[in-house]
């Protein structure tokens, strides 16, 4: 009979504490859900912003020379949010660079043809608060985040830009 009592004691414990998580608010972190860590680059001395009042959504690119698959995709993302955005700003796009180089990182945007206003340069690279505030060690990668700053989604392709541009 013990048992039984205990049994029912945690499971009401159990039950009380998953209802309060519900209410729970979400913390920074990289994880869909989390709130975007805050950016600070170096390299430009910029602070990226994510709260946006117009409901805009903002993705963040980290992307380095030596890295070409990364490289490639910091390319193929800038076309898609241009395309996608046409004559309204859906989609802000923020690259850094996480090339220690600043020669390396401007001929690559020069190389590349990119929109200087969108490419941000870590100076740091992988010592960078950045790289580490965003768990880049485990790999290059992006992050969609909302106007309130929550990360949606993370390692969206050019193709799921697309996709997601038409439901937004």
């Amino acid at each position: 009979m013990k048992l039984k009592a205990c049994f029912l004691v945690v499971s009401v414990l159990l039950i009380g504490i998953a209802a309060d998580s519900k209410d729970a608010k979400p913390v920074e972190g990289v994880n869909p859900g989390d709130f975007a860590p805050r950016i600070v680059v170096n390299g430009n001395e910029s602070e990226i912003h994510f709260q946006n009042p117009d409901g805009r959504f903002t993705l963040v690119n980290f992307w380095a020379a030596y890295d070409a698959e990364s490289r490639a995709e910091n390319v193929l993302l800038w076309n898609a949010v241009r395309k996608l955005n046409g004559s309204t700003e859906k989609v802000s796009m923020c690259s850094i660079s996480l090339d220690e180089r600043n020669s390396v990182f401007e001929e690559t945007i020069r190389a590349d043809k990119l929109d200087r206003t969108t490419q941000l340069h870590e100076e740091k690279g992988c010592q960078s608060d950045v790289y580490r505030k965003y768990k880049l060690e485990r790999g290059l990668r992006n992050f969609l985040i909302d106007d309130r700053g929550i990360i949606v989604a993370t390692n969206i392709s050019s193709e799921s830009l697309a996709e997601l541009g038409k439901r937004i």
